[in-house]
């Protein structure tokens, strides 16, 4: 975290205050996915639909500038902030944005005490890509909100903590479909002596360890091919995974997978064990991978619920998104 801002900080945070939940790590994403067409809204048309739930609109707020470059945002200060208050500034010209798109925003923060500049993602091009655009994760305001928007909106939100007010305006500069599972072709050639992996129609899997006994280095087999971006050990990742380990008596039981939770799980692979960080470092996205982690990579000798002390960890990960 070194290495991180003290403006990225506080974006971060003030992106999280407005109930998305879904903030992770930075990340650089592709341009914007519509037109370079330049268009100007210094008095932005704002839509007159109906507030989405719990939120009200968000007034004397406007923005000006070309559709997808950093606006100017404008407001009387000082300025009364309420949470969960909105104002769409800019109508985009993009693409529309549908459930199950992440989008990359780039955003800034501005004081409502003085309009002064609190923090910014343009300045280092660095946009968040974090946001998924999905009703069973999302705070259903936002999700009502964003959902049918088009590429290149700004749209404002108030934040009020404990009194420090903030005016916080996102601009929607891309967008990609999340994949569900894994795609791609199937790896020929895998080991014999591995373990078995096996799909249900919906793609989670089921382990069979055989006669398989694990050794002391980490085992990274990709059995599903995938065609995307490159994984970086810096990124954060999007995947369906189901872990299982030995128990006492030396059963294999599943300790964890989002499979069964009804979604995927985002992991800084800063932040994970060391079997996964490597494992997954230099696969794409798209890919289906089987990790083999023995104790040293994984939780050691620090037993973690389920899993035992020393135990190795299988895995078999579907790489959704990196970023």
């Amino acid at each position: 975290m070194s290495n991180i801002s003290k403006h990225s900080l506080i974006f971060r945070a003030l992106l999280a205050m407005c109930s998305l939940g879904l903030c992770v790590s930075a990340a650089a994403c592709g341009g914007p996915g519509a037109s370079d067409k330049a268009a100007s809204s210094a008095t932005p048309s704002i839509s007159a639909s109906p507030a989405p739930s719990g939120m009200t609109k968000l007034t004397g707020v406007s923005a000006s500038g070309t559709l997808g470059k950093e606006p100017k945002i404008s407001f009387a200060t000082p300025k009364s902030v309420k949470n969960n208050t909105y104002a769409i500034l800019q109508e985009g010209n993009g693409a529309v944005i549908n459930d199950g798109d992440r989008i990359c925003t780039q955003g800034i923060a501005l004081s409502a005490k003085d309009g002064s500049q609190l923090a910014d993602t343009w300045t280092k091009n660095t946009p968040d890509c974090s946001m998924k655009i999905d009703k069973n994760s999302m705070n259903a305001g936002y999700y009502q909100l964003l959902k049918g928007q088009k590429i290149n909106s700004t749209v404002a939100f108030g934040v009020n903590d404990q009194g420090n007010a903030y005016i916080m305006a996102l601009t929607l500069v891309s967008k990609e479909k999340v994949l569900a599972r894994a795609t791609g072709a199937k790896v020929k050639n895998i080991p014999s002596n591995l373990p078995k992996v096996t799909l249900d129609k919906n793609g989670k899997p089921s382990l069979d360890l055989g006669a398989y006994k694990p050794g002391d280095k980490l085992v990274v087999q990709p059995l599903i091919a995938g065609t995307g971006k490159t994984v970086k050990a810096s990124d954060t990742v999007s995947a369906q995974y189901t872990g299982w380990t030995l128990d006492k008596s030396g059963k294999l039981i599943q300790f964890d997978s989002s499979w069964d939770r009804g979604a995927a799980s985002d992991f800084s692979l800063s932040q994970v064990i060391a079997g996964w960080t490597k494992g997954l470092t230099g696969q794409k996205v798209g890919s289906q991978v089987l990790l083999i982690v023995p104790p040293n990579e994984g939780y050691g000798s620090t037993a973690q619920n389920k899993i035992p002390a020393n135990s190795t960890l299988y895995f078999v990960i579907d790489i959704l998104y990196a970023g």
